[in-house]
């Protein structure tokens, strides 16, 4: 019954990747497009640094998110730490990107409650 439920978590760690690296890519490539100075934000890094972060956080939480779709037991506790992380980087990066930050909180809390609650049920499926 709740293997739908994981399958969405496993493609919103995905989709939430997808998320993490498009953010990344903004912050390294395009980082004029930030409204806050780096003085700005909670942890004072440059772009370039916070670009890589997501960038790495993102590219990761897409390879786990498929291995949380094809049952793995790694890939869950995996994709828990990168979505936790994931939620504490969006936390410090918040007053440059609030809305884009907050979706993203969002999902890495669905994919969180999914992955440590039903996340057995695909394996049985």
């Amino acid at each position: 019954m709740w293997t739908g439920f994981v399958v969405f978590g496993g493609l919103m760690l995905m989709m939430m990747g997808s998320f993490q690296a498009i953010e990344g890519f903004v912050a390294l490539f395009k980082d004029d497009e930030y409204l806050v100075t780096r003085r700005g934000l909670i942890l004072s890094m440059d772009y370039t640094s916070w670009g890589w972060t997501h960038l790495i956080l993102g590219l990761a939480a897409i390879g786990i998110g498929v291995g949380v779709l094809l049952g793995q037991m790694w890939a869950r506790v995996l994709g828990i730490v990168v979505a936790v992380f994931s939620a504490l980087a969006n936390i410090a990066f918040l007053p440059a990107y609030p809305i884009w930050c907050t979706i993203v909180i969002a999902t890495d809390i669905l994919v969180i409650y999914a992955l440590a609650v039903h996340g057995r049920e695909v394996r049985t499926s």
